[in-house]
């Protein structure tokens, strides 16, 4: 009769040395994927910090150019008399009232960052005469459209709103030639008039000889034109400045 002690006994429970390997494995898997999620992690936050820290510079950047041209485009207007303010605003800084500046600056940074975020939402990267030369050359197209505002003495109001939408049109074909440039362009004219005639018929100032209801029949050129040109300095911003060669 066989004896007890003469059967081997194993236990099922005991683990292989195949299995003891493949948890080890896993566990090196394990790891490894929390080492990278924390590396992603970080890499995200200093990306985010970095895109944050960008758009800030481009929207102080824009903040300043439209102050600087809003005290001076304003200056032409309030010295030919196109715009009438009340006598205690004309002794402020450069005889403009406060909130036109820092308003003015607000819009600029405005169109100019949402311009190139349009252009990555249509997926077409704009780059047509992308060169700060050509930005510059428009901004002074937009003084320069300013100026024959107020400048230009013509027989009536339509015929001077006629010649300035074609320079606004024509610096848009210059410099922009995009559809989306275009629409935004209509858009800003269409919004800045409509806050101009609501704050002209609530006394905050007012125009001389108005024919557009009680704002100038112009005033949507130079809006258009404005905002073409914020929206070329922003997408030049956004593309940090390199300069590039440009195809007509």
């Amino acid at each position: 009769m066989p004896r007890l002690e003469d059967h081997c006994w194993t236990c099922s429970c005991a683990p292989s040395r195949g299995e003891s390997e493949d948890r080890a494995v896993a566990t090196e898997a394990r790891d490894m994927m929390s080492i990278l999620a924390t590396v992603l992690r970080g890499a995200y936050g200093s990306l985010h910090g970095v895109r944050a820290a960008n758009l800030l510079r481009r929207g102080a950047v824009l903040f300043s150019v439209g102050v600087f041209l809003a005290l001076v485009l304003n200056l032409l207007q309030v010295q030919r008399h196109v715009t009438l303010f009340p006598e205690e605003v004309l002794s402020t800084l450069f005889s403009s009232a406060w909130w036109i500046p820092p308003c003015c600056g607000t819009g600029a940074a405005v169109i100019g960052l949402l311009y190139p975020c349009i252009d990555s939402h249509l997926g077409e990267p704009h780059k047509f005469k992308r060169e700060w030369a050509s930005v510059m050359r428009c901004i002074a197209v937009f003084v320069g459209i300013n100026h024959a505002s107020v400048k230009l003495d013509f027989a009536n109001n339509v015929q001077l709103s006629l010649t300035l939408a074609a320079l606004s049109l024509g610096l848009w074909w210059t410099f922009d030639r995009s559809r989306s440039g275009f629409g935004l362009g209509i858009t800003t004219a269409f919004l800045a008039t409509v806050i101009t005639q609501l704050m002209v018929y609530n006394g905050v100032y007012q125009y001389t000889s108005p024919d557009f209801l009680y704002v100038r029949s112009w005033l949507p050129c130079v809006f258009f034109s404005g905002g073409v040109t914020m929206g070329n300095i922003g997408r030049q911003l956004a593309m940090g400045g390199a300069e590039k060669p440009h195809s007509d």
